[in-house]
């Protein structure tokens, strides 16, 4: 199996959207029916945005400025061409008008004709009487456009409801995921990636990701339906002039390949940027005390401002690009009003196109830009998704140890069953067989290493500094994985078996204990779930920590800040100590757990550790080879190499490299 975790986030290849919107599938499959039903509430709020111009349109060239044909008006040939108002003579009112102002009509005919020049000498009165269907025609035309806006309202509110409870769905099942899967990674992926990087995957990115889901999804679609909407209609209303329109279509198609290159790179760096800014805090906050201790400060500061201006610098690319993409859409959809104005006017003038159509035209194309411009805002978002989203697949897509409490090998092997059961009752034995292991490739830390260990026996190891004595245990937990040969338990490859229940076997107390921010009682009980009162009281007395919970404000139920800050490394190994105990394992491994305390404290913990060390399998990474004393067994490792074997005793008469050790 091979690991790769130290990843360069300008590693990234160039165009990923593909692959990247397939994996997105996969979380937003479940909620595809919601995602469906939004898109037919975006499709129906499209159909009511295309219909609204059209109704204009219909106003205008119908109750308007209706038009009438010239063969309907009997015209001499000398006679100036003039426009005519077409009204019903079997209204008597109508007639009473016509007779009124002396206007000739056919009485025999169902339709009188008068002129539109007529209308400037009439009453106001009289001409709403003659034009009373037009009125009621105009009435009408703005009540259905009310009625669609009004449906259109409320149909975009179900639809953003919708799309904000679909995205928000997604994003909780792609934050567990994450979250889950970077707890499954190796120790090793942790060593080669700042914690402010992965914060800003877990929370910022995965936020960037919402966006996405909610509003671009939808408003993509919309916009999508919208421009062949209104193509469709430009075409139906009148194809020449349609064409007219899109002339600008080609300069719009270049101008956004243009910006969707720029974008993808500008939003790409930027990430990068805040990814590095986290980073850079983290660090800053986890390493204050050697900061202000050696008084850097000022150089701190000044590494962190270079960083902020390169994210600076990165941000005012990204406005760039848009400062100049969104002005150049909106020069080319003026260009488009213009030519509207310039051929439609002519159009109507000589009569081949109505005043309505042009109104509606020039309503459409404008609508027509708006899509567009809302492409290239949601491109703007999109983009900036996509780069978080390679982010987050590049986690996701790294291979773990314990996916859900499975290893991928093990999930392999021909019969599960039967190898956990090899496990589930006690560990008899645990042997390395030939196990050699690098941090860094050609440079081994542990090399050949062959041993065997008895259910119940005590090991120390020991060594000079960095000989590979803590990744003596780091290997048998499964932190890392051995470079070379196997460890076997009771004659199994630990790879074979699953993680979750290997370390359920096990217990680490470290130089360094880490506890949470909670209560103690909390932190004793992640050893083991379900722990009655009897059970706490037994705990506390083994690990001495009565006098420790004795003197808290509110005894178990103290609240401990993060990491355990607010007590002394001392009373936190004591805490760590209770926890291993509570989890009642059969293999305890100790890094040195009497590190950095005083002697009083020091007894405390050892007795502790000997409450805790009985009648289980230990080893016992040494420091201090005092500590090493009461051992069973001592391996002496040097370089990476088991060179010495044996009891105190038996090595001290070896006069060896453990002899010269102890008289340093």
């Amino acid at each position: 199996m091979r690991f790769d975790y130290g990843y360069e986030e300008e590693k990234l290849g160039k165009h990923y959207d593909l692959n990247l919107l397939k994996k997105l599938y996969f979380f937003g499959k479940p909620y595809r029916r919601l995602f469906f039903r939004a898109i037919l509430l975006v499709v129906s709020i499209t159909l009511l945005d295309l219909s609204l111009p059209y109704v204009t349109k219909v106003a205008i060239d119908r109750y308007i400025v209706p038009r009438t044909s010239e063969h309907e008006v009997n015209r001499k040939p000398d006679e100036k061409k003039m426009r005519y108002y077409k009204t019903d003579i079997s209204d008597p009112d109508v007639r009473g008008i016509l007779k009124k102002y002396r206007i000739e009509y056919n009485k025999e005919e169902k339709f009188a004709y008068i002129s539109y020049d007529k209308f400037s000498n009439m009453d106001k009165g009289d001409v709403f009487k003659l034009r009373a269907k037009d009125i009621n025609g105009v009435g009408l035309a703005a009540l259905v456009l009310l009625v669609l806006v009004i449906a259109a309202f409320f149909l975009d509110f179900l639809e953003v409801i919708l799309m904000e409870y679909t995205g928000q769905m997604v994003m909780h099942d792609l934050r567990m995921r994450l979250f889950n899967h970077i707890q499954a990674l190796p120790f090793s992926f942790f060593t080669h990636n700042p914690t402010g990087r992965l914060v800003t995957r877990v929370t910022s990115d995965v936020q960037n990701m919402h966006e996405f889901f909610t509003s671009v999804i939808s408003v993509v679609f919309k916009d999508i339906f919208l421009l062949f909407g209104i193509m469709v209609v430009l075409i139906s209303i009148n194809w020449k002039f349609a064409l007219v329109s899109f002339t600008v279509m080609p300069f719009v198609v270049f101008a956004s390949f243009s910006f969707s290159n720029q974008a993808r790179d500008a939003f790409r760096i930027l990430r990068v940027k805040v990814a590095e800014i986290n980073s850079k805090i983290a660090e800053t906050i986890g390493g204050i005390k050697v900061i202000q201790l050696f008084r850097k400060e000022g150089e701190n500061y000044e590494s962190f401002e270079k960083l902020n201006h390169e994210n600076y610098i990165a941000g005012m690319k990204q406005i760039h690009v848009m400062a100049v993409f969104m002005p150049v859409i909106e020069l080319l959809g003026s260009i488009s009003v213009a030519l509207v104005i310039f051929y439609g006017g002519s159009s109507v003038i000589s009569e081949k196109v109505t005043l309505g159509a042009l109104v509606a035209f020039i309503s459409y194309i404008k609508m027509f830009f708006g899509p567009i411009r809302d492409i290239a805002d949601k491109y703007n978002i999109l983009q900036n998704a996509m780069a978080s989203a390679e982010r987050i697949f590049l986690i996701l897509d790294t291979e773990n140890v314990s996916e859900n409490g499975l290893n991928d090998y093990y999930e392999k092997t021909h019969d599960n069953t039967l190898i956990d059961n090899k496990i589930n009752g006690r560990i008899n034995s645990i042997e390395y067989k030939n196990v050699s292991f690098g941090y860094v490739p050609g440079e081994q830390v542990l090399k050949n290493i062959s041993l065997n260990i008895r259910a119940g026996e005590k090991i120390a190891v020991v060594g000079p500094t960095g000989t590979g004595k803590t990744t003596f245990i780091n290997l048998l937990a499964r932190f890392y994985e051995p470079d070379s040969g196997i460890i076997l338990v009771n004659g199994t490859d630990i790879k074979e078996i699953s993680p979750a229940l290997l370390r359920s076997k096990m217990a680490l107390v470290m130089q360094d204990s880490f506890l949470f921010s909670g209560t103690v009682r909390d932190n004793i009980a992640r050893g083991k779930s379900g722990i009655t009162d009897k059970e706490m009281e037994y705990i506390i007395d083994a690990s001495n920590c009565r006098a420790l919970i004795e003197r808290l404000p509110d005894g178990l139920d103290t609240v401990l800040s993060e990491g355990g800050k607010s007590i002394s490394s001392g009373e936190r190994q004591l805490i760590s100590i209770a926890r291993a105990l509570a989890r009642d394992p059969e293999i305890i491994m100790l890094d040195e757990a009497t590190s950095y305390v005083d002697s009083e404290t020091e007894s405390r913990i050892e007795k502790a550790v000997g409450n805790l060390m009985e009648g289980r399998t230990s080893i016992v990474i040494a420091h201090r080879l005092s500590t090493a004393h009461r051992a069973d067994r001592i391996i002496v490792l040097k370089k990476g190499i088991i060179v010495e074997s044996g009891s105190h005793e038996e090595l001290m008469r070896m006069k060896g490299f453990y002899y010269r050790l102890n008289n340093i």
